[in-house]
């Protein structure tokens, strides 16, 4: 399909290619249509577009796309992703049928992330073309993101392209647009513990072995933990259990199996594996034959304030007229794989709708927006 053009005919309108993107179904892992709608705005503004399809189920097969203009000078890359998270029930209208009522326009991903990707090609049509450009676009950052940005940054090295900053365009603002600056996330793992007994009768303990109370001692010594208080940039690591199960409906059954998954978020003071193992060392100490499963879904990462963060916050107050606030909170990104690639920030619309039914933007956030990312593109 065409690109959706201002008055003018050549340049991608914000709100029509917001309302478009939002039109092309999205469910992560995502592919095939949403990817045309971008590939045909960005083609006509001089990007050469590469897209790719990696994976199998159940991770995928997840559909990616590398955009790039230009090749001398310094390259800036915009990293997105145009998968959603599953819409829900009871949505005023269609999730993917975007509607403008009254200032605002609603569908699933209008901030996170689809309105961001729009406002940066809108930008990438008004800002002069001048070093390398990149758009880095993925359609699995709400799932597992086995198939997505790590694997684009895998064919960006296959081509040779190494940006020299980056910006993610996840929506970062709490409470007006340009409050918040994304510098750092802190890391996540979740780990699967299951301690296995012998079933028996209740009354006949001896022949049986019950699971349970070796599994909360393990428990209470996890809980227990004091990881870290926190340090300049980050807050404290914490660990918190997030599901028990037994499933067993007997009242006079010894279960044999007990098992739970916790989830640890943390900051730069620690390491996934390290986490892990020392899960691993305690749960063993309790239940030397349980099995205890780890996966670190992304290590922290802080990029320092500098020249990133200033060209950010300096068109966000040259433009808005607000001042940033640098911070680290939240969950996770793509940005943890992009960190080891060049310098990343993030910086995006505001979050108060997004997972939400009725996800929605201000029309005026969207404009305003485009004017930041193009004045961004301008300073590079």
């Amino acid at each position: 399909m065409s690109p959706p053009l201002c008055s003018g005919g050549s340049v991608p309108e914000v709100v029509e290619l917001t309302k478009a993107l939002i039109g092309a179904e999205s469910v992560t892992p995502a592919r095939g249509s949403v990817f045309d709608v971008l590939e045909a705005a960005v083609t006509p503004l001089g990007f050469r577009v590469e897209r790719f399809v990696e994976g199998e189920a159940p991770d995928g097969p997840v559909e990616n796309l590398l955009a790039v203009r230009g090749g001398e000078g310094p390259h800036f890359a915009f990293a997105g992703h145009l998968d959603v998270v599953p819409p829900g029930q009871g949505w005023t209208s269609g999730a993917f049928a975007p509607e403008i009522r009254g200032d605002l326009l609603y569908g699933r991903g209008a901030v996170d992330m689809k309105g961001a990707i729009a406002a940066f090609v809108a930008a990438a049509a008004q800002a002069p073309a001048r070093g390398t450009t990149s758009l880095i676009i993925t359609g699995d950052e709400e799932g597992p993101a086995t198939f997505g940005t790590p694997r684009l940054i895998e064919r960006m090295a296959e081509r040779g392209l190494k940006p020299d900053l980056c910006l993610v365009g996840e929506p970062t603002s709490a409470h007006r647009l340009g409050d918040t600056i994304k510098i750092g996330r802190r890391g996540s793992t979740v780990i699967d513990i299951a301690v296995i007994g012998r079933q028996g009768h209740v009354a006949y303990p001896h022949l049986a072995d019950n699971p349970v109370p070796r599994l909360i001692r393990a428990l209470a010594e996890i809980d227990a933990i004091v990881l870290d208080t926190g340090n300049d940039w980050f807050q404290p690591s914490n660990i918190e259990v997030i599901d028990l199960e037994v499933g067993n409906p007997a009242t006079n059954v010894i279960p044999g199996r007990a098992a739970a998954r916790i989830s640890i978020r943390f900051n730069d003071q620690q390491r996934g594996d390290a986490l892990i193992a020392r899960i691993q060392e305690i749960v063993a100490r309790h239940a030397p034959h349980a099995e205890v499963n780890g996966r670190v879904f992304g290590e922290a990462f802080l990029t320092q304030p500098g020249p990133l963060s200033d060209l950010v916050s300096g068109a966000i107050r040259d433009v808005l007229g607000v001042e940033a606030e640098l911070s680290t909170t939240g969950g996770t990104s793509d940005a943890r794989f992009l960190s080891r690639v060049c310098p990343v920030v993030e910086f995006g619309l505001l979050n108060a709708t997004m997972h939400k039914l009725d996800e929605a933007v201000a029309i005026s956030d969207l404009h305003a927006l485009t004017a930041v990312y193009t004045e961004i593109l301008r300073r590079v």
